[in-house]
């Protein structure tokens, strides 16, 4: 152990980040220090690492992808170094690719997607890993690294802003079952003390000029709408006006339930529900569901759940509602008519059904309510919801079929439903109307 004695300023919020923890993260938002506070952590732990045996700290500074050590956090560490004032004398060597620490340890900078489960076996003995920007960490790099770093007081750090709740790493330590003794703070730009008056005009620019996306990339919020979305602005504009929050269900209107269709097995697409009541001309969105692989009893099963049992409830299904699943041989329509449930098949679009069913969700979005508690997956999801593009051309090849889309198109056909039904309802008082006149005119 080295006899050099430093002292370390620390932020109160990465406190409970010193003391020994076999995992510790910390998430939030840009301007926090996240990524000084654990490149001056490493620093501190590779100077005192050598003790009796003598043996140096072995640590792997990790993201995802790395293509260069420009996008490494070696630049970090490296200025570390300079403020603490350690080189060479102190045990510290700067190398092009690595940093050797005091008594043979060393300092190395990778990319997961670079290993496999062979060459993973390389960091065993290695004692600390970093892995910066782990948002973008895919579960199966998280399991390839968990495993491996099993010295005794070996410790796994993870540094990053959140982007999706469904994210690996926001599974494994913000999830309802995280790993034994793990310690995780939240840090945003107001708890840095050294917060600079440059990053705050940074982040009040942010904030005036781009407040779709500053709860996440300031607040270390997840992310709500995806910059360029297909419902972005609809949907932030929705969210001020009150219309994202507590909505009831009307108990003596009628449960609109529309389906997108997925399949049965584990290669299926996902099925996604919206139930919705239209009131006035308003669509009042209070349920989503979704489900993958599932057959279609399980659907029904959560509908009845739900309570939107055939005497209360109408069903809405794409055009290949009518086509038979490939597992069951038997379609939807037919299926959930002999579970006793009316209902109608929207007939196909033809080409560019797509972009018809996003210019009239966004035509019919101020008139959209949500009840957030039971829809905010499929708000989520529609937050998301954006153009696939070629990036040499410029050009938008249409909606990007990922996650987002069963929701997406669920949504879109809602609209379509509920733009029918507002219609045949404007044609039905202007018909009373017209009768009404006709029997004046006749009758004086």
């Amino acid at each position: 152990m080295s006899d050099l004695k430093l002292r370390i300023p620390t932020a109160e919020v990465f406190e409970p980040l010193l003391k020994p923890a076999r995992y510790k993260g910390a998430h939030g938002g840009r301007g926090s220090g996240k990524s000084h506070f654990f490149g001056g952590l490493l620093v501190e732990d590779c100077l005192a690492e050598p003790g009796i045996s003598g043996e140096g700290m072995r640590a792997v500074c990790i993201r995802e992808v790395q293509k260069d050590l420009a996008q490494s956090s070696k630049l970090l560490v490296e200025g570390k170094l300079n403020e603490m004032r350690l080189g060479e004398r102190d045990g510290f060597k700067v190398f092009r690719d690595a940093i050797t620490t005091p008594k043979d340890g060393i300092i190395i900078f990778k990319g997961m997607n670079d290993y496999t489960a062979d060459s993973i076996k390389s960091l065993e003995g290695f004692k600390r890993s970093w892995w910066e920007e782990a948002q973008t960490a895919t579960g199966h790099s998280l399991q390839l690294l968990r495993p491996t770093l099993r010295a005794e007081g070996a410790e796994r750090w993870f540094s990053w802003n959140p982007r999706r709740k469904t994210d690996p790493i926001d599974v494994l330590l913000r999830g309802t079952d995280t790993p034994t003794g793990a310690v995780v703070v939240r840090a945003n730009w107001r708890d840095n003390p050294w917060f600079t008056s440059e990053l705050e005009q940074e982040r009040r620019d942010c904030e005036r000029l781009n407040p779709d996306q500053y709860p996440h990339i300031w607040e270390g919020g997840y992310v709500a709408v995806l910059d360029g979305a297909y419902y972005a602005k609809s949907l932030n504009e929705a969210r001020k006006a009150g219309r994202i929050g507590r909505v009831a269900a009307d108990p003596l209107m009628t449960v609109r339930l529309i389906f997108d269709i997925g399949g049965t097995g584990a290669r299926a697409d996902a099925v996604s529900i919206w139930a919705a009541q239209f009131i006035g001309r308003e669509i009042r969105a209070i349920d989503y569901y979704e489900a993958v692989g599932q057959p279609l009893a399980t659907h029904v099963e959560w509908m009845r759940s739900r309570g939107y049992t055939p005497t209360r409830a109408q069903i809405w299904l794409p055009h290949d509602g009518e086509s038979n699943d490939k597992v069951y041989d038997v379609s939807y329509e037919s299926a959930l008519k002999k579970a006793g449930y009316d209902v109608s098949v929207v007939p196909n679009q033809g080409k560019g059904a797509a972009k018809q069913r996003i210019e009239t969700a966004r035509r019919l979005f101020p008139s959209i309510w949500f009840n957030e508690e039971t829809t905010h997956g499929g708000i989520d999801a529609i937050g998301w919801y954006h153009e696939r593009k070629d990036d040499a051309r410029g050009i938008g090849l249409g909606p990007e079929h990922d996650w987002s889309s069963h929701a997406a198109d669920s949504f879109g056909l809602m609209c379509v439903v509920a733009d029918n039904v507002f219609s045949e309802t404007v044609d039905h008082k202007q018909v009373i109307a017209n009768t009404f006149k006709a029997f004046r005119r006749q009758h004086g």
